[in-house]
C-alpha cells in the first residue's frame, strides 16, 4: 500500500507538470496575432543574401517609447527611449544593413542560442554519448554555433496582450543543426507594456534529449552616442559570486566571491572604475565577459527578482533587469574594435557598448554542479526576462 501511494503521489506531480506545460502552449498560443496599426507598424526592410524579405516590426506605446524588432535573428534592431530632457534616441547598437546581421554581426541584438555562451571544445555528453558541436571560437563552441538562432529566419507575426504590444516568434531548429540533438521549437514573444517595460519570454520544446540556454545580446549604450564608450555607465549587480574563467573564457568551476575584487557591483559603480584593474581575469577577458551568479530571494511573492540596473548619468537614462534564469553575462563589448559601422555614421569604437544576457551558466552540460540545461521529449523550457528602462 504505500509504494502504491507513493506511486500515485509522484504520478500526481507529473500530471500537473504536463498541465502546467500545456498551460504555458496555450497563453503562448493565445498572443493573438491582431493589432492596430497605430501600435505595430511592419514594413519590409530589406532582404537577405538568398532575396528572402526582412520584415521589421514598430512596437510603440502611448508614452512614444519604440522598439524595432527583425524577424531575422529576432533581432532588436533599436529601443527608442527619452532622456531627462524628453529627448529620444536610440540606445542600442546595430546595422543599417541586413548584409551586416549575416556576414559581419558580434551577435547585435540577436536571440542566440540553441546554447547561449560558450561550450568547452565544443564537446559534451548526454545519457552516455558524447556530442561534438560546431567550433566557432578558437577551440569552443559559442552561442549556437555558425547557424545560431540569430543568423536564421523567424516567423514573425504582430501580437497583443491586453493593451501591451509585441511580437510572437517561432523557429524549429532542425536535428543536427551545427551538431545539436533533437529538433527543437523556439517560441519567444517580445511584449512592450505603456511603463516602458520590454518582457522576453522563452518556450522551448524538443522531440529528444538535448541542451538548451537562449537568450537576448541586446548591446547598450544609454548615452545613445555610439561614437563613446561605455565606461562612464554605472551598474549593480544582485550578485554574491561570479564564475571565473580560463583562457579560453571557460568556466573553471569555481563559484568565486565578488568581495574585495573588480567584480564586485553590489553598490553601484561605473563600468570604468576597476576595468584597467592589474587582475588576472580582467586581463584574460580583456575587460569583463563573465557571467554572475545571482542570488536567489527568499520571498520574490511570484515577482521576478532584480538581476542588475543599469545607469548613465549624464543622460539619465536607466535600464533594470528582471529575471528568472540563475545567471547573468555582463559583457563591456571587448571585441569592439572600431572596424563595424554604425547606424549613425562612422563605426563601433571599443567598448561601445555592452550585454546584460541573463543565462543559465557557460558550460554548464561540462559542469554537473551547475544547473542542469537538459530539456527532454514532453517537457517546456520557459523563462521570462523584463528590461525596465526608466530616468533618473
Amino acid at each position: 500500500m504505500k509504494t502504491r501511494t507513493i506511486f500515485l503521489f509522484f504520478l500526481s506531480l507529473l500530471v500537473a507538470s504536463c498541465a502546467e506545460d500545456a498551460k504555458n502552449i496555450n497563453a503562448y498560443n493565445a498572443f493573438t496575432p491582431k493589432y492596430p496599426q497605430s501600435m505595430v507598424k511592419t514594413d519590409i526592410v530589406g532582404y537577405t543574401s538568398d532575396s528572402t524579405p526582412v520584415h521589421q516590426f514598430l512596437l510603440t506605446n502611448i508614452n512614444g517609447f519604440s522598439i524595432a524588432v527583425l524577424d531575422y535573428g529576432g533581432i532588436i534592431r533599436e529601443i527608442n527611449t527619452p532622456d531627462r530632457n524628453g529627448d529620444f534616441k536610440n540606445i542600442v547598437l546595430g546595422f543599417n544593413e541586413i548584409k551586416d546581421y549575416e556576414n559581419r554581426s558580434p551577435y547585435f541584438g540577436g536571440i542566440v542560442g540553441r546554447y547561449g555562451n560558450r561550450i568547452a571544445k565544443g564537446k559534451f555528453t548526454l545519457d552516455g554519448i558524447e556530442r561534438q558541436l560546431s567550433v566557432n571560437d578558437g577551440e569552443n563552441h559559442l552561442h549556437g554555433g555558425f547557424q545560431g538562432l540569430d543568423k536564421v529566419m523567424w516567423n514573425g507575426v504582430a501580437a497583443q496582450q491586453g493593451e501591451n504590444r509585441g511580437v510572437r516568434l517561432e523557429y524549429i531548429s532542425p536535428k543536427g543543426a551545427d551538431g545539436y540533438p533533437g529538433e527543437v521549437t523556439f517560441r519567444v514573444v517580445y511584449l512592450l507594456n505603456n511603463s516602458n517595460q520590454l518582457e522576453i519570454s522563452y518556450l522551448v520544446t524538443t522531440n529528444e534529449p538535448t541542451i538548451i540556454n537562449p537568450t537576448q545580446h541586446t548591446y547598450f549604450n544609454l548615452s545613445g552616442d555610439f561614437s563613446k564608450d561605455i565606461l562612464d555607465h554605472e551598474l549593480y549587480l544582485n550578485a554574491e559570486r561570479y564564475l571565473p574563467v580560463n583562457e579560453g573564457l571557460i568556466p573553471t568551476g569555481e563559484m568565486a566571491t565578488v568581495e574585495k575584487t573588480p567584480f564586485d557591483f553590489r553598490k553601484s559603480k561605473k563600468i570604468g572604475r576597476d576595468i584597467e584593474d592589474d587582475n588576472e581575469q580582467l586581463t584574460i577577458a580583456n575587460g569583463y565577459d563573465h557571467c554572475w551568479v545571482l542570488n536567489k530571494p527568499e520571498n520574490a511573492n511570484g515577482d521576478l527578482p532584480l538581476a542588475g540596473t543599469l545607469y548613465h548619468e549624464a543622460s539619465g537614462r536607466t535600464v533594470s533587469v528582471y529575471t528568472d534564469q540563475p545567471g547573468i553575462q555582463f559583457y563591456s563589448g571587448n571585441f569592439l574594435d572600431g572596424t563595424l559601422p554604425s547606424t549613425t555614421g562612422g563605426t563601433y569604437p571599443f567598448r561601445s557598448g555592452l550585454c546584460l544576457e541573463t543565462q543559465h551558466y557557460p558550460d554548464s552540460p561540462n559542469h554537473p554542479e551547475f544547473p542542469s540545461t537538459e530539456l527532454r521529449p514532453g517537457r517546456i523550457f520557459r523563462s521570462t526576462t523584463i528590461y525596465d528602462f526608466g530616468i533618473q
